[in-house]
């Protein structure tokens, strides 16, 4: 498995990575929304609500796992009604570990987002409320293509963390190789060998690799949409 040919090494990078883009793509839209309330909006509750958001920044994420088991495994209150309606489940999946990831990248995801909802200029959208756009005109032709850095930068953040997720992965979905190992999990099993070191630093390596990829490729787009604007 030191190889970087190894299969079982290229098995563990293709499921990091679906695992990370799931967790991304269905955390942007919700974080996108979130984002946008918070930033324009101000009501009661309203700090509860950020609150709860930045959550799993601050909180053990062993101890996030362990709320996410409780919740969708499968004696949970959630996983239990999925469990019976359409036989899925959370724990012990690939779609768990995706689960976790998405939870604890989410402030991450959420805060630039909400950052470049909050520094958009007030007054163009209110021109175009006098020129007849409603809300949701004004979000999809002018808050959200402006917030676009924003959410380059969240889904990024949000590839990364989810990447490198670790407590609340194997708390919800535990260490099964195939099925629920990603990189971060792999190198803590081959740290726990005395005979690991080189796989390990195999999948260190590859990990590295990836996150750079991520950050360079978002500073690409971002330069690009710089410079067309």
């Amino acid at each position: 498995m030191s190889s970087f040919f190894s299969p079982q090494v290229w098995e563990i990078v293709a499921l990091s990575i679906r695992v990370s883009l799931t967790a991304m793509l269905f955390t942007l839209p919700l974080a996108t929304a979130i984002a946008y309330l918070l930033a324009t909006r101000r009501f009661r509750g309203w700090h509860l609500l950020n609150a709860l958001c930045h959550l799993p920044l601050v909180m053990p994420p062993v101890i996030t796992g362990y709320l996410l088991l409780v919740a969708f495994g499968p004696n949970g209150f959630i996983g239990s009604v999925l469990q019976s309606l359409f036989g899925f489940t959370f724990a012990f999946n690939w779609t768990g570990a995706a689960l976790a990831a998405g939870v604890m990248s989410f402030p991450l995801v959420m805060r630039p987002i909400r950052l470049a909802f909050e520094v958009q200029d007030r007054q163009v959208l209110d021109a175009a409320k006098t020129l007849g756009a409603n809300r949701w005109t004004g979000f999809f032709s002018i808050s959200l293509p402006l917030a676009l850095p924003g959410l380059v930068a969240g889904g990024v953040l949000g590839f990364a963390k989810a990447l490198g997720e670790f407590g609340a992965t194997i708390t919800l979905v535990s260490n099964i190789p195939g099925e629920t190992q990603t990189l971060a999990l792999a190198v803590y099993s081959l740290l726990q060998s005395p005979s690991g070191d080189a796989a390990a630093l195999t999948l260190i390596i590859l990990g590295v690799l990836i996150s750079f990829a991520a950050i360079l490729f978002s500073e690409i787009v971002a330069s690009r949409i710089a410079s067309k604007r």
